[in-house]
């Protein structure tokens, strides 16, 4: 009996540390570097802008079917950051603070990198899931 009981901690001891040792295929900015219009926004909302900062070129693939390519936004990214200066200082936009669909469409980019796929197929699948939802932005295709 005390074999088995050993036996099976052994075995959840490496199930947990290998599940531990999983790294993202991303990385998320810093919480303190979020504006302050996002101090009361939800986790999910949070996280979305935390994603787009770090990862703002693979944020560039992606079209925005919330409508707001009428605004002059050109991806996914836009509904986050306005603009990016020499020194490399943010200006967010709170469009996304605000619209389901913008961090919905984040979301799913975060989980389908976590699954391993690449950008051509989140391409896809975004623009089959959401196409329905209106007008996209006009946002060029990701590269092979």
């Amino acid at each position: 009996m005390i074999k088995r009981i050993a036996c099976l901690l052994l075995t959840l001891t490496l199930f947990v540390s290998g599940c531990a040792s999983q790294t993202l295929p991303y990385t998320l900015a810093s919480e303190s570097m979020l504006p302050a219009f996002l101090d009361s926004a939800p986790a999910t909302v949070r996280e979305a802008y935390r994603f787009a900062m770090n990862n703002m070129d693979e944020m560039e693939n992606y079209p925005c079917y919330c409508g707001c390519g009428a605004m002059g936004h050109t991806s996914n990214l836009s509904c986050y950051i306005k603009d990016v200066d020499t020194a490399g200082n943010s200006t967010f936009d709170e469009h996304a603070a605000g619209c389901g669909i913008c961090v919905d469409i984040t979301q799913d980019v975060m989980r389908l990198l976590k699954e391993g796929r690449s950008s051509v197929e989140i391409r896809t699948y975004i623009d089959a899931t959401y196409s329905a939802f209106g007008p996209s932005t006009d946002t060029p295709l990701p590269q092979g």
